[in-house]
């Protein structure tokens, strides 16, 4: 099963974890969800086996966050998900699944937990 990496190549942490898989010699499947936003299904899916809340993947830095006011209370589970589908901004990185997990790779030495 290749590994998937939700990867936005402008970030460092992201193009360092994907050197890190590609030195180990695996096959990565790389989505570079900016250009290619995973589906609200998808942002619940990986959530799941992460065993995470949105909250847990949610971007502050360089995206609209403040001015949405997301640290409010107000904003439910179900609503953020739907807000990331639609503003794949708002979704941190670099998010690695792999057959042993799902992890938000942030330190790059969190990849280490599912490989």
């Amino acid at each position: 099963m290749p590994i998937t990496i939700y990867h936005n190549p402008k970030c460092s942490t992201s193009r360092k974890v994907l050197d890190a898989l590609r030195a180990a010699g695996r096959e990565v499947r790389v989505i570079e969800y900016l250009k290619t936003p995973p589906s609200r299904a998808e942002i619940a899916a990986l959530l799941g086996r992460m065993g995470a809340k949105p909250r847990a993947i949610l971007r502050r830095k360089g995206t609209p966050y403040e001015e949405l006011g997301l640290d409010d209370a107000k904003w439910t589970d179900d609503k953020l998900i739907d807000l990331m589908a639609r503003e794949p901004i708002l979704i941190e990185r670099p998010i690695v699944a792999s057959a042993k997990g799902v992890r938000l790779c942030r330190p790059p030495e969190k990849l280490d937990e599912i490989l």
